[in-house]
């Protein structure tokens, strides 16, 4: 592992530490660059701020390994994503409790909202509807998963998948229903 990529793991690591104890947006980067033994000046050759460095770390974790992956179906990317965020779920529900700038919330909603525009925009038939369409399946899976991660009781991924699936099957059959009846 190359020199800079041991640094940023270092840093991951003292971060993902020190939220066990304090929460996110107390945390300062001096706290991480003390709790590792590296200087401000290495962090910020690195990173632009702590946000970033929550970034990197879903990046590395997740998204270059899901890159790697090829996915039978939407649901099995979002599959793959629930079981991440279950294994990390006391990190996550800490970092998502922040709505300050750059936070880790704002990236993943755009991250999610791209991903749901990638994957349905040949499934929607009106141009004129198409995002307002798209950010609503977009912020229907963003506020589960989030309000899923933030819970005390975090019910296991095996629930929560066949909980969004069986909500999208009664959304689609409302919406069916309803187009039937506009005829």
């Amino acid at each position: 592992m190359a020199d800079s990529n041991v640094t940023k793991h270092a840093m991951a690591s003292a971060l993902k530490a020190l939220t066990e104890k304090i929460p996110f947006a107390k945390i300062s980067v001096g706290d991480i660059c003390r709790f590792c033994g590296l200087s401000r000046k290495s962090f910020y050759y690195h990173f632009k701020d702590k946000e970033d460095l929550v970034n990197w770390i879903f990046e590395t974790e997740f998204i270059e390994c899901a890159r790697n992956n090829i996915y039978e179906s939407v649901w099995a990317a979002i599959d793959d994503l629930i079981r991440y965020f279950y294994a990390n779920r006391m990190f996550y529900s800490k970092i998502l409790k922040y709505e300050g700038q750059n936070s880790f919330s704002k990236y993943f909603n755009e991250l999610i909202h791209n991903v749901f525009f990638e994957q349905l925009q040949t499934l929607v038939k009106n141009p004129q509807a198409k995002d307002f369409q798209i950010n609503f399946v977009a912020d229907g899976m963003l506020c589960t998963l989030k309000r899923w991660l933030k819970s005390e009781e975090c019910i296991p991924p095996e629930e929560l998948i066949e909980g969004l699936k069986s909500g999208a099957r009664m959304m689609a059959s409302y919406i069916f229903q309803t187009l039937g009846e506009d005829k």
